[in-house]
């Protein structure tokens, strides 16, 4: 099978002109477009059950906590979760490891023990270790790279020697490159360690089981797959998340407040203190049944032909004018193409783009670390999803041979 050719229309904003270019969207690594059953979705709830949930017994109260609720359902069974009460809803994917970080971090890392991270992590996975690290006096690792792009494994059982947690990336929004986290997870168990796994990029893309994965927690975001900004998720083993102290306080995630103390609710509301973001939670429900509708592994199939192509004509294009950073087989990646053309500066580039419609993202992805093992300041970053075509990869390859004129040392 094959994704509907129609599948634009139903994106509101890819109809827009820019710069007096049909518009090229082509940065969905930092945030997807979102479909009109997505808008839709979230307007109806602020058209017909606006009311906070859990809370009220009237009668569009109990209809918006149903909503909500139903959408908490369907992203569990999205993931292979076991049960909905493993899904906690934040604002984002950093908040989620925020959460992870304080929580289960400020429980179970002290001075003598370690993280294990890797280079290719986005700052959302490297800060709030750093953060507890700094109080806490523990060690924070990191997992090599090799020349093509991959994790370098070689010494992974050195590596883990004393290692709590395992925190990385499923598929890395700079190289696109897809890790072997149940071959890393499975060790990590051998050794006593947990694992979480960053899924931002991942979840969005192919079809994902968190049981096959062999994670025990795992972060991702609504916005980078047709869902709203504002709301993320936290999945973690019922278990792993009983044991984890509440991250913030107040109403929602209490059972009893009393002048003594406080007794936590139960899962998920232990986490998701005050009113939560519900119609971003509605929309990332709908978000969900409108990927489930196309079929993650027809999604996953169009970005590897997608890929394929827009990596075979940048090459026969441009030549080793040209650079793409990460794996060269577009079936060990995604759709990320984070490119060097010629001398061109990544943000000039990217500026030059701009005015032929064309939407590229130029910069160090919030992946610093990896920029300097690359030994560069930024690169210019594409990236496809489920609404891009080779009409969109000709625009860019078009497009960039007069940036290069423009720039010519």
């Amino acid at each position: 099978m094959s994704l509907p050719r129609n599948i634009k229309e139903q994106f509101p904003l890819l109809s827009q002109v820019v710069n007096n270019h049909q518009i090229v969207y082509l940065d969905s690594a930092a945030s997807s477009q979102k479909p009109a059953a997505v808008i839709e979705a979230m307007n109806d709830y602020y058209r017909t059950i606006n009311a906070n949930v859990h809370r009220g017994a009237y009668e569009i109260a109990a209809q918006a906590t149903e909503a909500m609720e139903s959408a908490r359902s369907r992203i569990a069974k999205f993931i292979g979760a076991s049960s909905a009460n493993e899904v906690v809803f934040t604002k984002n994917a950093t908040e989620s490891f925020n959460l992870v970080a304080r929580s289960w971090g400020g429980q179970h890392l002290s001075q003598g023990d370690a993280v294990l991270i890797t280079d290719m992590e986005h700052h959302a996975n490297i800060v709030p270790w750093q953060i507890l690290s700094a109080e806490r006096g523990f060690e924070i690792r990191w997992i090599p790279l090799t020349v093509d792009g991959h994790l370098d494994l070689t010494e992974l059982d050195q590596l883990l020697d004393g290692v709590k947690m395992v925190s990385l990336t499923a598929m890395s929004n700079v190289l696109g490159t897809l890790n072997p986290v149940r071959k890393i997870a499975d060790k990590a168990h051998e050794m006593g360690a947990l694992v979480t796994v960053d899924a931002s990029q991942y979840v969005p893309h192919l079809p994902t089981d968190v049981q096959d994965l062999g994670a025990d927690l795992m972060c991702f975001t609504g916005h980078k797959m047709c869902g709203p900004t504002g709301i993320g998720v936290l999945w973690g083993r019922e278990e792993i998340l009983d044991s984890m102290p509440p991250f913030l306080g107040g109403g929602e995630m209490i059972l009893d407040v009393r002048k003594d103390g406080f007794t936590a609710n139960e899962l998920p509301h232990k986490f998701e203190a005050g009113t939560p973001p519900i119609a971003e939670i509605i929309g990332l429900g709908a978000a969900v049944n409108f990927l489930e509708s196309l079929g993650m592994a027809e999604i996953r199939q169009h970005e590897i032909r997608l890929t394929e192509y827009a990596m075979n004509s940048l090459a026969d294009r441009y030549g080793e004018d040209l650079r793409i950073h990460g794996p060269k087989n577009p079936s060990e990646r995604g759709g990320v193409l984070s490119i060097e053309y010629r001398d061109v500066h990544p943000h000039d580039l990217s500026q030059v783009l701009d005015q032929r419609g064309i939407c590229i993202r130029a910069g160090h992805h919030c992946a610093k670390p990896l920029m300097k093992e690359l030994g560069v300041g930024a690169t210019a970053r594409a990236s496809l999803y489920v609404y891009n075509d080779e009409s969109d990869i000709d625009a860019l390859i078009d497009a960039l041979e007069p940036a290069g004129e423009m720039f010519a040392l």
